[in-house]
């Protein structure tokens, strides 16, 4: 696997872990779903990423309503309400005595079809739901000497294209991104809006630090990331000054501090975008200071945060 946020080390424990297939505990080896499932037809699905923390899930409601607002944006009924959700999550935790160190994939799709088709109405089965937990935790090295990125052409698409809310099982706009981003030799791919300013990067939300404030996107083209709200809401509530509005690369080039957010690492520092140092390249101290105060200040705050926001059981809203 290709360097980034996303990269781990491998962990033997994973290769006899059990996966919740529509609620039943299956073996790895044997967990699959049906040739005429939707996701696997046409991508027809929402997911959710999830971090076990002591024994939580961190944020879990607000995963947990950013799922079923996805799944009624396209005329999806999950099925099963919200707290049976949650509950399928820590009852295939508790089977693979899973307390700390996991990152989980919630996947629902519509269901299997009665023929490979893209109209939901041929849609024969409930919708399914898998639920896949792994002993995974981001490499420290990758979060000591940070990222770096590449604009690609890829742009992230209006609400009339394909709407950027929607944390959907199509993927094929940021796999695009990722692949040309590789090919350039860069970790992960920053993507522009229509317009040309800086929206989001391909798996993860952009910031960057100037002169003592912290700027990221509008949002209007971009999923309403739930690590990248909260780091906003800290910023808030800490006297960081933060700034949602449109920036471009030539902004990004002279930031002080850049850094990307996500639920699987948190906050990961960016040292280089599109072959330009991020930070002051006289300072040859520079490589060696990441991450810089502001990330290094609000990563703290939001470990602390993490902490305390890990939820060991969900009441419906």
């Amino acid at each position: 696997m290709g360097t980034s946020t996303h990269e781990y080390e491998d962990d033997p424990r994973n290769a006899s872990i059990l996966i919740s297939v529509n609620g039943v505990m299956t073996p790895r080896a044997d967990a699959v779903v049906s040739v005429f499932d939707s996701g696997f037809i046409l991508g027809d699905g929402v997911w959710e990423g999830l971090r076990v923390h002591d024994g939580g899930v961190a944020f879990l409601s607000d995963h947990l309503e950013r799922l079923y607002e996805g799944a009624k944006a396209i005329d999806m009924d999950i099925d099963i309400r919200p707290g049976e959700m949650a509950q399928r999550v820590f009852d295939c935790l508790a089977a693979n005595d899973m307390h700390d160190g996991v990152h989980i994939r919630l996947m629902v799709t519509r269901g299997i079809k009665a023929t490979p088709y893209q109209d939901p109405r041929v849609t024969i089965s409930a919708p399914t739901i898998v639920v896949i937990p792994e002993f995974k935790t981001a490499k420290p090295e990758i979060l000591e000497r940070g990222i770096s990125l590449f604009t690609v052409h890829i742009r992230r698409t209006s609400p009339d294209t394909q709407d950027q809310k929607l944390n959907s099982h199509s993927k094929l706009n940021c796999i695009q991104a990722c692949i040309q981003a590789a090919k350039a030799g860069a970790d992960e791919a920053l993507m522009l809006d229509p317009q040309g300013f800086v929206a989001t990067c391909n798996s993860t939300h952009f910031f960057i630090v100037r002169r003592g404030e912290v700027w990221t996107s509008s949002g209007d083209y971009c999923l309403g990331g739930i690590t990248r709200g909260k780091i906003i809401k800290l910023c808030e509530d800490n006297d960081i000054p933060i700034r949602q509005k449109n920036f471009s690369t030539t902004d990004v080039y002279s930031a002080d501090e850049a850094f990307v957010t996500g639920t699987f690492a948190g906050l990961c520092p960016v040292r280089e975008v599109d072959g330009r140092q991020i930070g002051h390249p006289l300072d040859n101290a520079a490589q060696s200071s990441l991450p810089g105060p502001v990330t290094r200040k609000l990563t703290a705050l939001f470990q602390t945060l993490v902490q305390r926001a890990c939820e060991h059981s969900y009441e419906e809203r």
